[in-house]
């Protein structure tokens, strides 16, 4: 059983998970050093077992405040301080690009006000309290991103939030082998709807959207953006290289040529006139937008290959927008570097055959799966003839593969769910000293 004790800050929350007597002991020694924290929030259970040092928290100046349950009171204090707070909330959810939209979003919004944002990806039932708690008094917007894996989550964090604009990216197969179908996946993120006080921004290329438009449109006043179907923010005359396009007919530049990254621009282009934002800003905010780490981060390795970290989280949807900016680089071999994508269920062979079948059409020098799924995606790519592939089961048996290839010239594509540790083939190879 895990404990989760909180300790009030001045200006925010910071949350730790305790699972023994010792550890307790240990935090509350830091909670008391802490001159920022006033209170700390327990439950039952931990509030008993730290009874001893209980004289020690009084004699300090900290208040305790006991609870049924640690993760309810975190939501319950957001839910009030977002109470407090008069100025417009953004929230965005989808099954892939959540957090690049976030961060356009924020960076258009920026140009004119002062806006906060969720750090990272603290997206769930912990992370989305804390990026309501750590408002300052002083920011006049908000932008949340809402993750879920299963229904009921994004209703949660909705009626915490309570958004006055709401955008859903897209709906994919991320974690349909929790969801079962797309229509629940649907479903889970139209839960965004239920806190939602304005209107909804919807991605009108997308198919099961497109397909139950109707429905949409009849829960809440819908936004509709788009590339090939008519819309209310609509993208044309793009570029070969996809990093100059018009948006309503405004010129508009993005430094990364990917199609998803256009659609990124049509919700903050969006966003932005929502929120009475001049054309000119919102033109700034895309054109200098910052992506949040382990997302298409380009760094150099000791060999001077180029390498492109996504390395944070992988689904089919995003492995096929990755590739995009893949081909458009210049490169003597362009390599990718695929692991596992997780929470598939019984979707498994059919979605690793599918990104063979990407992988394959995409013109790749080299080809490396890593995991137990991917060894469907080599199979296909095995029965398509295409011969420049390696399977490793895991990501530590292939550094000595990597140092041995990789050559200055070659642009590597990494991606994977974030539990199959791709990320740590990266920092082998860039690092300096080992």
């Amino acid at each position: 059983v895990k404990f989760t004790a909180v300790g009030l800050k001045l200006t925010g929350i910071k949350s730790v998970i305790l699972k023994n007597k010792e550890e307790i002991e240990l935090e509350i020694e830091k909670v008391v050093k802490d001159k920022e924290i006033g209170i700390l929030i327990v439950t039952e259970k931990i509030y008993n077992l730290a009874n001893e040092k209980l004289d020690y928290i009084k004699n300090n100046n900290k208040s305790i405040i006991v609870v049924d349950d640690t993760k309810k009171a975190l939501g319950n204090l957001a839910k009030y301080k977002r109470s407090l707070f008069y100025s417009p909330v953004v929230a965005v959810t989808g099954s892939a690009g959540k957090t690049s939209t976030k961060d356009m979003i924020y960076s258009v919004l920026k140009e004119k006000y002062k806006t906060h944002k969720t750090i990272g990806n603290q997206n769930n039932h912990i992370g989305l309290p804390l990026s309501i708690l750590s408002l300052e008094n002083d920011n006049e917007m908000l932008v949340l991103e809402m993750g879920m894996n299963h229904l009921g989550e994004i209703s949660y964090l909705t009626n915490i939030a309570k958004p006055d604009i709401a955008v859903i990216t897209n709906v994919g197969t991320a974690h349909i082998g929790i969801l079962g179908s797309r229509e629940n996946i649907l479903k889970a993120k139209l839960e965004i709807i239920e806190g939602l006080n304005g209107p909804l921004i919807i991605n009108n290329d997308n198919d099961i959207i497109r397909n139950n438009i109707k429905y949409i449109e009849s829960l809440n006043d819908i936004v509709t953006i788009g590339i090939d179907n008519d819309s209310d923010y609509k993208a044309s005359d793009i570029s070969d290289d996809l990093t100059r396009f018009k948006i309503n007919g405004n010129d508009m530049e993005c430094d990364i040529g990917n199609t998803a990254f256009i659609y990124n621009s049509l919700v903050a282009y969006s966003v932005g006139s929502l929120c009475d934002i001049d054309v000119d800003n919102i033109r700034n905010g895309i054109k200098n937008f910052k992506l949040t780490g382990n997302r298409l981060e380009f760094k150099k390795a000791r060999c001077r290959a180029i390498l492109i970290d996504d390395t944070y989280n992988a689904s089919l949807d995003s492995i096929r927008s990755s590739l995009e900016i893949l081909k458009n680089k210049e490169a003597k071999r362009r390599i990718v570097v695929i692991g596992d994508v997780l929470e598939v269920g019984d979707y498994n062979e059919e979605i690793h055959t599918k990104i063979g079948e990407e992988l394959f059409k995409s013109n790749l020098d080299i080809i490396v799966t890593i995991g137990d799924n991917t060894r469907y995606t080599d199979k296909f790519l095995e029965n398509k003839g295409f011969d420049n592939r390696y399977h490793f089961n895991n990501e530590s048996e292939s550094y000595e593969f990597f140092d041995d290839m990789l050559r200055d010239g070659d642009v590597v594509l990494f991606k994977a769910s974030n539990g199959m540790k791709l990320k740590n083939i990266v920092n082998h190879l860039v690092m300096e000293d080992r």
